[in-house]
């Protein structure tokens, strides 16, 4: 595949009903939407064209906003999602995602096979892949309450996948590197108070220190209060390690060895992962663990960049508006 033909690639995301009928759109090979499911929408050619038959079945709907974001869902799916296009969908276990091409245009189902969405397009799907692999603002873009959306990040997702030949964004690699290496240089107890900064703006509180002095990483017990919605007993460790290594299954099993089966953990290194990790991190029967990589700690740094001390912003010297799509 060409340059000019990897920038034109667009990622989309259909959900189905929160993992649902996910089965369904795998052992079938579709996406699907159910808005609209006694009418046959293929000679719809623009958008205006559906607001009429939107409200035919939905006469209770008044709200001009209410409508002309259903409306424009279905239009989404209908004529923007086009043939060699990627997609994904979320899994029923909410931390892996599908992704698979689009394979055909639009077509109109009987829905025999147990899905209740007539409004089709198949799909060649290709693998699914833990959301943690992927960035954080990539991860934040795929929470929203929309069934079909765009996503953006799309060379984050390329990259994830494996797709080489796209462009990345100027300065992309630089940026992180330049940060990470920031992040390395400062000491042991500079490390700690940052890594503290950035757990209390991310909502956990009550952390109790439980590292060794002087070991270049933090290991604290508090609880993350998701904005008094919800409250976790996590157990996290942090540790800095060069750029270019791996941390093991086995030390992130270590850390688990710790966690009781009413807890979860978190793992954040300046490093990356090996696969192995990530599967411990994930393994059914265990508390979860949520894994933080350099990248994604970069990115949960420009997030919540001003609740970091000026002392921190001004020697780590982050320009925020430098974070790449």
């Amino acid at each position: 595949m060409g340059t000019s033909q990897m920038e034109d690639l667009r990622l989309f995301c259909v959900r189905a009903d929160y993992g649902t009928y996910t089965h369904q759109f795998l052992k079938n090979g579709f996406v699907g939407i159910g808005w609209l499911h006694e009418s046959d929408l293929s000679k719809i050619k623009i958008r205006d064209e559906l607001y009429s038959l939107y409200q035919k079945y939905h006469p209770d709907d008044t709200s001009n906003v209410v409508i002309g974001q259903q409306v424009g869902q279905i239009s989404r799916f209908l004529l923007e999602i086009s043939k060699g296009d990627y997609v994904i969908t979320p899994d029923k276990n909410t931390e892996f995602i599908h992704y698979g091409i689009v394979d055909s245009e639009y077509y109109y189902s009987d829905n025999s096979d147990g899905c209740p969405y007539n409004h089709r397009k198949r799909v060649k799907w290709i693998d699914k892949i833990p959301r943690s692999a992927f960035s954080v603002p990539f991860q934040n873009s795929i929470r929203s309450s929309l069934t079909v959306f765009s996503v953006n990040h799309i060379h984050n997702f390329l990259d994830v996948i494996g797709v080489k030949g796209l462009k990345p964004p100027k300065d992309e690699f630089n940026y992180y590197k330049s940060i990470i290496g920031k992040i390395l240089e400062l000491d042991d107890k500079e490390f700690e108070i940052l890594i503290t900064h950035i757990l209390t703006a991310l909502g956990f509180e009550g952390s109790k220190h439980t590292g060794k002095v002087g070991d270049g990483g933090v290991d604290a017990i508090g609880e993350l209060n998701v904005s008094n919605m919800a409250k976790i007993k996590l157990f996290v460790q942090a540790k800095r390690y060069k750029i270019g290594s791996n941390i093991s299954g086995n030390t992130v099993k270590a850390l688990r060895a710790n966690i009781p089966s009413e807890g979860q953990g978190a793992f954040i290194t300046t490093s990356d992962f090996q696969k192995n990790a990530k599967e411990v991190a994930l393994e059914a029967g265990f508390p979860r663990i949520g894994l933080i990589n350099g990248e994604q700690l970069v990115d949960i740094l420009a997030e919540h960049w001003n609740d970091i001390p000026e002392e921190f912003r001004t020697k780590l010297d982050l320009k925020v508006g430098l974070v790449p799509n």
